[in-house]
């Protein structure tokens, strides 16, 4: 199975292919059965339209690592947009082991936080607190500095404010090296 144009991951063992109502029951179901291996979901859009939209989540313990849209080729946060939609659902899940997978989950290009598919396309906080129960605690601490991270490029007042002592405090030091003439210039 082609993942993305640098990832390729071998072709699992089928063990379920039906059609949902909702991504949580994927999710859901992935996480119950501890899942290693991954799920080609395919929106209602491609199913009555016969369009080529699909998605491939993989997952480790059931715990969701990557995402890839094979018709848009993107990976991550961005691949769960192209497919956060309503469903029904086509979906079929793999089984593989966490060996083969290792080059999609190490593509950083491709990972999302554990808990971001719940959140996204289940919208459902119980699984979402499911997940993050599930999740190993690296990958807890990981989605803690990414979520940190995010929270500060959105505080727009803060990075403005940080922005203006920086400015303040090189006016500052630029008089007192006598440099301020060339800052006026």
């Amino acid at each position: 199975m082609t993942v993305s144009a640098e990832v390729q991951i071998p072709e699992g063992d089928l063990i379920r292919s039906r059609v949902v109502s909702d991504a949580g029951v994927t999710l859901s179901a992935a996480l119950d059965g501890e899942l290693t291996g991954y799920a080609v979901v395919e929106p209602q859009d491609a199913l009555l339209l016969g369009e080529g939209g699909r998605a491939v989540l993989t997952f480790e313990g059931g715990v969701p690592v990557s995402a890839y849209d094979p018709s848009t080729d993107r990976g991550g946060s961005d691949a769960l947009a192209d497919f956060a939609v309503a469903g029904p659902y086509r979906v079929e899940v793999y089984e593989l082991p966490a060996s083969a997978l290792e080059p999609a989950h190490r593509a950083e290009d491709l990972r999302v936080s554990p808990t971001e598919p719940a959140d996204r396309l289940a919208d459902d906080g119980t699984l979402v607190d499911r997940t993050r129960q599930a999740t190993p605690e690296e990958r807890l601490e990981d989605e803690a500095e990414e979520s940190a991270v995010a929270e500060f490029l959105a505080d727009a007042e803060r990075i403005e404010s940080i922005r203006e002592e920086a400015r303040e405090e090189a006016a500052a030091r630029a008089e007192e090296w006598g440099l301020t003439e060339q800052l006026e210039e």
